[in-house]
């Protein structure tokens, strides 16, 4: 089989990297923020064209309000300070989710970003924040009309965005946890023990070997 084209990944174990160095639990995201930066960089220079990451689920609001709070104001400063840079570098940036329940600012920040770099082609990188599978399919069918899944689909977050061919999941966790479950019914699936800060080029170039090796049939026999 030849390389994926569309990945997308579950960023786990940022919070656990953290822990197992005695540091607070958001510079695991810093240093998840900073490796996500590096494999964007890999997978252009792969010839990935899409890149989709699960940044923030609906389900991480549970969680401390400090971490919370940590992450947003560490999204917005990420998305401000880097966006001119990979606008130079030809990546085209779309968040999918929820916006409900964000700041003003960080929504304009969020807006600004998408703006910035619509004309970009050499590679989309799809960011979910304030995302959940179950919540699109919900807010999808809330203005569907139609009867044939290529009609659903343009009711999505992200109708452009293609169906993953790989799905890769760090930190040894086996599950989608919600995550594009209407896009990744028949991506392949590589689970990888690293968690997400220690994921480097040797371990994604693994994971996008391995899915060379499998065989897609799409519920047909081989």
């Amino acid at each position: 089989m030849s390389a994926p084209r569309y990945v997308a990944i579950i960023t786990d174990g940022n919070g656990r990297w953290a822990q197992s160095r005695g540091l607070p639990t958001i510079e695991g995201h810093r240093a998840g923020a900073d490796v996500l930066k590096a494999r964007l960089r890999d997978a252009a220079e792969l010839g990935v064209e899409e890149l989709t990451v699960f940044s923030f689920s609906t389900e991480n609001w549970s969680r401390s309000p400090e971490e919370v709070g940590g992450l947003m104001q560490m999204f917005d400063e990420r998305i401000a300070s880097e966006t001119p840079e990979l606008d130079a570098e030809g990546v085209r940036m779309r968040f999918v989710g929820r916006r409900e329940g964000l700041g003003e600012d960080l929504i304009e920040r969020m807006r600004w970003a998408e703006e910035t770099t619509a004309g970009n082609e050499r590679i989309t990188l799809f960011v979910a924040f304030n995302y959940g599978g179950r919540a699109e399919i919900v807010d999808a069918a809330r203005s569907f009309q139609g009867d044939s899944e290529e009609e659903f689909r343009r009711h999505l977050y992200a109708p452009e965005m293609h169906d993953p061919d790989l799905l890769i999941r760090t930190s040894g966790e086996q599950r989608l946890s919600n995550y594009l479950l209407w896009q990744c019914a028949y991506s392949e699936l590589v689970f990888s023990e690293e968690l997400w800060p220690d994921f480097d080029r040797a371990a994604f170039e693994a994971a996008l070997g391995e899915y060379e090796t499998r065989q897609r049939r799409f519920g047909a026999r081989s």
